[in-house]
């Protein structure tokens, strides 16, 4: 199962410098309602490419937002020019099925 978002890289707000996009609503929401082993933190494992980035990594639901959010590492930044508050054009593939 695969979805295509863009959505804004953001900081996160705490002592280490890490950055993520925030799953949209309607792909969180079909992320959540797909049966799965229940993992550390509620997380599912996917698939995700940004430009030419191709990476296997975990999304987390946030609570506070009620969707998930998606790491980017910093490879993936520098490899793709991104910044804090650039649109991200994301594709991803849940691993767990």
């Amino acid at each position: 199962m695969g979805f295509r978002f863009t959505a804004p890289l953001w900081a996160w707000d705490g002592d280490a410098p890490w950055y993520f996009v925030t799953v949209p609503a309607e792909q969180s929401d079909d992320i959540r309602d797909r049966p799965r082993m229940p993992r550390g933190f509620g997380s599912v494992k996917v698939r995700v490419t940004v430009g030419g980035s191709t990476w296997d990594t975990s999304v987390f639901p946030d609570s506070k937002v009620g969707m998930y959010i998606l790491p980017v590492k910093k490879a993936v930044r520098v490899a793709e020019g991104l910044g804090e508050g650039d649109p991200v054009e994301v594709r991803l593939e849940l691993l767990e099925l």
